[in-house]
């Protein structure tokens, strides 16, 4: 009996410790477009912290696991943001990667669960964030182009990365990057 509850502990404690961080079949998305972008194989990510009383003046909360260091040789090669977003019935996984000066280098939708609206996904729509910054307020049909047949994923994968870029602008007023 007291081997199985050994067992039972053992098991847990190995499913417990599996379930930080990304899961790993985003994590190798995320390691595809890192090369892809950056152009690099050899690389390390770091999880970036934020204080309780800084997270809650975000637009989007910054959690153990979605903003990260990219590092190439102990030398900062840019960031990284993992987050998910409404669709119309479910979410979608996305990714958002930053050079060293915060301008987005890529978005990229990871994965996305529905039958419908997944044009999104397409590169040609996506390639519009590319050097957007704090600077910049996306706003769905004005300066960032509509979808037909995605208007709920687009709209919300646009006020997604609006809401990041808020508070990438906070966190750089916190002294955070």
């Amino acid at each position: 009996m007291i081997r199985y509850f050994k067992i039972a502990i053992f098991l847990l404690l190995i499913v417990a410790l599996g379930s930080f961080g990304l899961p790993q079949r985003i994590n190798k998305k995320i390691n595809k477009e890192i090369t892809l972008v950056f152009g690099i194989t050899d690389f390390s990510t770091k999880m970036m912290t934020v204080s309780s009383e800084v997270n809650v003046l975000l637009p989007t909360k910054i959690k153990e696991d979605n903003l990260f260091e990219i590092h190439q040789s102990e030398k900062l090669v840019g960031y990284f943001y993992v987050g998910k977003a409404p669709s119309k019935t479910d979410q979608f996984d996305y990714l958002v990667l930053f050079d060293t000066e915060l301008n987005v280098r890529k978005a990229k939708v990871l994965i996305y669960r529905e039958d419908y609206g997944n044009e999104i996904g397409s590169k040609r729509w996506l390639k519009q964030f590319i050097g957007k910054s704090s600077d910049d307020n996306l706003k769905y049909g004005v300066n960032v182009d509509a979808i037909s047949g995605a208007t709920i994923s687009a709209r919300s994968m646009t006020f997604a990365v609006n809401r990041l870029l808020q508070s990438i602008k906070i966190l750089k007023e916190q002294h955070i990057f």
